[in-house]
């Protein structure tokens, strides 16, 4: 009697569950390991990851195209010669004629009214769009860290948990191994409880090395080495989440960074658009030429160019059907960004709202149930009235509901951070965890 109420204290206390009416024995307090914290793990992330670091340079390279659009053509400095060949020019001319001398020309290309400043324009929303997307890989990239930690957290939860499962087990099957041996129980039940015990030890080789995949995930994130050690994820707690899907909706359209980047591309193609209307236009070109003539007075001359764009039909026009065309794809292209953007922020919200439910069902009645279940199981197989395998179905089935229950939990946090990198902010600023 005395031995089955250790055993139904020992259980209370391994599954973190209240049995009402047991004395719980005390326990020595265990030294916790150190607890890994979420925001360090991103921050370091966010620095280190070699992808993050690309886009950064990405964007440094687009803006510095921006005052290379709005420059004048480099001018053209010409030398020249009119005279004999021989000697060798330009150190001999021919005197006395005014057709020989040395000349020196500078012309500078000047474009239409406008055309520049579009192309700064043009230079600077791309700037724009690549900050965006750079914006969207830190978000993605907190999204996928967020991610594995609470998947961490889950598995080292799941350890605990089948760890102690197991040890709990191992005294069942001591006390049948007992019963046996005084002729009280069967060969049976000892031989259930081994292959129990044999499939907890299954279970945790899997998991363990599931473990050691997240770590190497995270370490990989952080652009660390795969073995380096990262340390034990703090406990995940059930929260409310308080976001409806309305306001999911609205602040997608006014955060994603990809809508951003989709729509000064649109502004891009739209000054695209103009930029080829005006190259219907003509640019210019204005010169000044010095000419030395020994023997002879000097010359200056002054000379201005238009360039006719006389073949508009072949250049000037296919350039403007392909700008329009241009631009309203783009425009298409963010409608379907749209679309696509609110069913994937409806699917992760369904799917957070879901485990969230699901939390709740086995925290408050699935678990519960199976806890009396297997409360009156023990006190059943106390009293003879109830066989060993339906003892150890009930640890078993309880075992799994636990399990489910923290998985669930997990789910909703990832689910969340999986929401992120569409509204462009932070759902949980406290990491879910505690």
């Amino acid at each position: 009697m005395k031995l089955w109420r250790f055993l139904l204290q020992s259980f209370c206390a391994a599954l973190a569950i209240s049995c009402t009416n047991l004395p719980i024995l005390a326990q020595q307090p265990e030294a916790k390991p150190a607890t890994l914290s979420l925001q360090a793990l991103l921050d370091e992330a966010l620095a280190q990851n070699p992808e993050i670091r690309a886009m950064q340079r990405s964007f440094d390279a687009m803006r510095a195209r921006v005052p290379q659009a709005k420059a004048l053509p480099e001018p053209m400095l010409n030398i020249g010669y009119m005279g004999n060949a021989v000697p060798i020019p330009p150190f001999d001319v021919q005197k006395g004629d005014p057709a020989s001398g040395r000349t020196v020309s500078v012309t500078q290309e000047i474009p239409y009214p406008g055309k520049l400043s579009l192309k700064s324009r043009i230079a600077n929303v791309e700037a724009e769009a690549e900050w965006w997307a750079y914006e969207q890989a830190r978000l993605n990239l907190a999204a996928e860290v967020k991610d594995a930690y609470f998947d961490l957290a889950f598995l080292h939860k799941s350890i605990e948990t089948v760890t102690r499962n197991k040890a709990l087990l191992e005294k069942f099957a001591r006390i049948a191994e007992a019963a046996y041996t005084v002729g009280k129980g069967i060969q049976q039940d000892v031989l259930k409880a081994q292959v129990e015990i044999s499939k907890l030890t299954e279970q945790l080789t899997l998991l363990e090395q599931r473990r050691q995949l997240a770590e190497a995930r995270l370490n990989s994130l952080r652009f660390r080495e795969p073995e380096t050690p990262v340390g034990v994820p703090g406990e995940i707690q059930p929260r409310d989440f308080a976001f409806s899907l309305a306001e999911l909706n609205e602040l997608a359209l006014a955060n994603f960074p990809m809508l951003k980047a989709q729509r000064r591309r649109i502004d891009g193609a739209q000054y695209g658009a103009e930029l080829a209307r005006k190259e219907f236009y003509p640019d210019f070109t204005v010169g000044m030429t010095y000419v030395n003539r020994p023997g002879m007075p000097e010359m200056y001359g002054v000379n201005v160019g238009v360039r006719l764009p006389i073949y508009f039909w072949q250049k000037q026009r296919p350039a403007l059907t392909e700008a329009t065309a241009s631009a309203n794809a783009e425009r298409e292209r963010l409608e379907n960004a749209t679309s696509l953007l609110f069913f994937k922020i409806k699917d992760r919200y369904l799917a957070t709202t879901t485990a969230q439910r699901l939390v709740k069902l086995y925290g408050t009645t699935i678990i519960p149930q199976s806890t009396l279940s297997l409360e009156s199981a023990i006190a059943g197989y106390e009293a003879g009235k109830v066989d060993f395998l339906t003892l150890l179905d009930n640890l078993v089935t309880l075992r799994g509901y636990q399990l489910s229950y923290y998985e669930q939990l997990s789910n909703v946090e990832k689910t969340i951070a999986a929401l992120e990198p569409f509204v462009g902010i932070s759902l949980r600023p406290q990491g879910g965890t505690q």
